[in-house]
C-alpha cells in the first residue's frame, strides 16, 4: 500500500475546499497539495442535495468568493447553478485536477517525532494512506450519509411514500399528489412552493413557527447600474452593500429585537393578505435565535394565497394509513410526506481525529480565532458563518491560513499549534449563538467556546476580516517549532514500515 506525501492536505471538495484550494494556488503557490473528496463530483452540499427548488438561503454576492464574484443578478440562486459556479472556479484557478475522488477517510494521526499527519481510509474498498504536513478540515458540520429524522409513531402503517430531502429520488413524479412537508426551516419554505407548482395540495407541517422573510429574486438595482458602470465594479459594490446590510439587520435584530419582529411580521401579513392567520408565521423567539428564511418575491405566501398550499402548526399523533393525524384531533391526508426535519450534525466527515495515536475529544477543545483548534499541531479549520454568508468567514480563514503558512516558510518553521495556557474554556460550544433543534442536539460533539478571544467566536465580518487578515501571526498564544536537523524522508519512513501495521 503505496502513501502519497503532500505539503497539504484538503478535506473536501465543496465550497470551503475549493475555496480554500483557490487560496493556495493564488497566495502559496510553492505548497503541494490536493483535495481529497469522499463523494465522485465537485460541490459537497450542492451536488448531495437534489429536492425540488434548492437554493441558496444567503444572497449570491456574499455567498460566492471574494476573488471570484458571482456574476448574475439573481438573489438566490438554485442549487445546480451554484455547483457549476463551484466547478468552474476550480478549473480557472487550476485546482480540478488535484481533486481525488471517493476518498473515504476513517483517521488523521499527527506525528510529532515525524512532525506530519498521517491520513487511513479507502477508496472502491480498497485501503489508501497519505501523509501531510498541513491538514485543513473543509467538511462542514453536518453528516453527508443521512439527515435527522425523529421517530414518528405510526410511521410503519402509513401507505403512501416518505422521503427525506438528502435522500431525494431522482424519478419522483408528485404530480398531482398530496404531499404533507414536515418540517419549518430553509428546506422546508423552500420545497413547499416548488412542489405546490404540480401537486395536487402541499401542506407545511410544522411544530413552531420561523421567520420568514421575503426578499427580491432578481437585483434591479445591479441590473441597472451595469448598464452604466463596469461590471467587476457593479458586483464588487453589490456584494459591499449586502454584506453590510445583513450585518445592520442582525445587529438590529439583536439591539431592538421587539421592533425588527415588528418589521418582519408586518412584512408576512401584508404578503399573505387580509384575513392571514399570523400564527402561522409568528415564532415564540426573537430574530436570529435563530436563522431566518428568505423566500424569492415571496414565493411561499403567493403559494399559499392560491391555495396550492397551506401551514399548519400542530404536533403529530400518529401516522395513519392515508396521512397523519394531529394532537387536535384533525386528518391530513398525503400520498408523500417529506420529512424536512432538519440536519445530523457531524464534525469532520465523521474522521477520528489522534495526535500521537491519543484521540483528540473535539468537544473538549478550543478553536483558535475559529480556524485552528487548542492543542493540535498543523491543523486548519474552515469553518463559515452561522449568522451570514457561510463562504464570508471560509474566504477569512483560508486568507489567513496562507498567510500563517507563508510566515512559517519566511521564519523557517515546521509546526504551529495554538495552546491555551490561561484557562479559557466554557461549556457553551461555537455554535450555542444558534437556538436551532439541530445545534442543541449537537451540542455534545463540537468544540466549545472561550471566555474571550481569540478562543471566543465573534461571528463579526469587520471585526474578523482585521483580525484575520491584518493582525500580526505570532501574537504568543500560536506556538512555533522548527523542523528537526535531521528528518528521515517520508518516502523512506513509509518503505521502512510493513504494510497492514496498525497503532
Amino acid at each position: 500500500m503505496s502513501q502519497q506525501h503532500y505539503d497539504v492536505l484538503i478535506i473536501g471538495a465543496g465550497l470551503s475546499g475549493i475555496g480554500t484550494a483557490c487560496h493556495l494556488s493564488r497566495d502559496c503557490p510553492d505548497k503541494h497539495f490536493a483535495i481529497l473528496e469522499r463523494r465522485n463530483r465537485i460541490g459537497g452540499t450542492w451536488d448531495l442535495f437534489r429536492y425540488p427548488g434548492i437554493r441558496s438561503d444567503s444572497d449570491m454576492f456574499s455567498f460566492g468568493f471574494n476573488f471570484r464574484p458571482w456574476n448574475g443578478f439573481k438573489v438566490l440562486a438554485d442549487g445546480e447553478s451554484i455547483r457549476q459556479y463551484i466547478s468552474d472556479t476550480a478549473a480557472e484557478y487550476g485546482v480540478s485536477e488535484r481533486i481525488q475522488f471517493g476518498i473515504d477517510l476513517q483517521q488523521a494521526n499527527w506525528d510529532s517525532q515525524r512532525q506530519c499527519w498521517e491520513l487511513r481510509g479507502e477508496q472502491d474498498g480498497r485501503p489508501v494512506r497519505y501523509s501531510c504536513d498541513v491538514l485543513i478540515s473543509c467538511t462542514g458540520y453536518y453528516d453527508y450519509h443521512q439527515g435527522y429524522l425523529p421517530e414518528f409513531p405510526g410511521i410503519d402503517q402509513f401507505g403512501g411514500q416518505t422521503i427525506h430531502p438528502q435522500q431525494w429520488p431522482e424519478d419522483l413524479d408528485y404530480s398531482g399528489k398530496r404531499i404533507v412537508v414536515i418540517g419549518s426551516g430553509a428546506t422546508a419554505v423552500t420545497l413547499v412552493p416548488a412542489l405546490a407548482e404540480k401537486a395536487a395540495h402541499v401542506t407545511m407541517l410544522q411544530r413552531s413557527p420561523t421567520y420568514v422573510l421575503s426578499v427580491p429574486a432578481q437585483d434591479k438595482i445591479s441590473a441597472v447600474l451595469k448598464k452604466f458602470l463596469p461590471e467587476g465594479l457593479v458586483y464588487r459594490m453589490a456584494r459591499k452593500r449586502n454584506i453590510k446590510l445583513h450585518r445592520w439587520i442582525f445587529k438590529a435584530a439583536r439591539r431592538w429585537p421587539g421592533f425588527v419582529r415588528r418589521m418582519m411580521l408586518r412584512g408576512v401579513r401584508k404578503a399573505l393578505g387580509n384575513g392571514a392567520d399570523m400564527r402561522h408565521f409568528s415564532p415564540d423567539y426573537q430574530p436570529w435565535d435563530q436563522r431566518l428564511c428568505a423566500v424569492p418575491d415571496g414565493d411561499l405566501f403567493d403559494a399559499i394565497r392560491a391555495g396550492t398550499a397551506s401551514v399548519e402548526t400542530d404536533e403529530i399523533e400518529t401516522f395513519t394509513e392515508d396521512g397523519i393525524r394531529l394532537k387536535s384531533g384533525k386528518e391530513l391526508p398525503a400520498d408523500i410526506v417529506v420529512t424536512a426535519t432538519g440536519l445530523k450534525v457531524q464534525v469532520l466527515g465523521g474522521m477520528t481525529l489522534k495526535v500521537d495515536n491519543q484521540a483528540v475529544e473535539i468537544n473538549r477543545r478550543l478553536t483558535y480565532k475559529g480556524v485552528l483548534m487548542e492543542g493540535v499541531p498543523n491543523m486548519g479549520w474552515v469553518f463559515g458563518y452561522t449568522n451570514a454568508a457561510w463562504t464570508l468567514k471560509a474566504d477569512l480563514s483560508a486568507d489567513y491560513l496562507c498567510r500563517l503558512l507563508n510566515h512559517m516558510r519566511r521564519e523557517q518553521q515546521a509546526v504551529f499549534m495554538p495552546v491555551d495556557r490561561e484557562g479559557c474554556k466554557e461549556h457553551e460550544s461555537v455554535m450555542a449563538a444558534l437556538k436551532s433543534g439541530y445545534v442543541q442536539r449537537a451540542d455534545h460533539l463540537l468544540p466549545r467556546q472561550g471566555t474571550r478571544y481569540p478562543w471566543r467566536l465573534m461571528n463579526d465580518y469587520e471585526r474578523d476580516r482585521k483580525i484575520l487578515l491584518e493582525s500580526p501571526i505570532d501574537d504568543g498564544i500560536l506556538n512555533f517549532y522548527p523542523r528537526p536537523k535531521k528528518r528521515m524522508p517520508i518516502a523512506q519512513e513509509a518503505a521502512s514500515e510493513a504494510e497492514g501495521v496498525t497503532d
